[in-house]
């Protein structure tokens, strides 16, 4: 088969399907490709994204939030991603943005407001000489 159906790259069909959880009248949705095999989740498909626009590999997040590589390969490719909300801070900050724009299923691009409270966060949690430094860089840089 050459991978083609209908015009379409085998990629890009993707069906929507319903499975029932243990817990009694709960669905979760999922994605999955032509083959039915399981895609993955908004905010799997946004670390990936982020990671790859960064050229970070698996192992460099990974080490970077304190986390394994096969867990952030979960993150990135399991339909349902749950990392704990320090996790969440963790990659956000690693990435660039806010954990609220990872976890939000309809944005698809963050804002310049979040890359500055992104920033602004991880000034936060710099050291004092970091921050001295910063703040005489921006000094320069009001002079000019």
């Amino acid at each position: 088969m050459s991978g083609i159906q209908f015009g379409l790259p085998v990629q890009a069909i993707w069906l929507l399907r319903v499975r029932c959880s243990s817990r009694k009248n709960e669905a979760i949705t999922e994605r999955t490709n032509f083959h039915g095999e399981t895609m993955s989740s908004t905010l799997g498909r946004k670390v990936r994204e982020l990671r790859q626009e960064k050229k970070l590999t698996l192992d460099q997040l990974a080490q970077a939030t304190g986390s394994s590589k096969s867990y952030m390969w979960e993150i990135e490719n399991k339909p349902v991603a749950r990392p704990s909300a320090d996790k969440l801070n963790r990659i956000a900050a690693v990435l660039g943005v806010t954990p609220e724009y990872l976890a939000d299923e309809e944005r698809t691009q963050p804002t310049a407001d979040e890359h500055d409270e992104a920033f602004y966060r991880k000034y936060q949690g710099a050291n004092p000489d970091v921050k001295e430094k910063l703040k005489r860089i921006l000094d320069v840089l009001d002079d000019e």
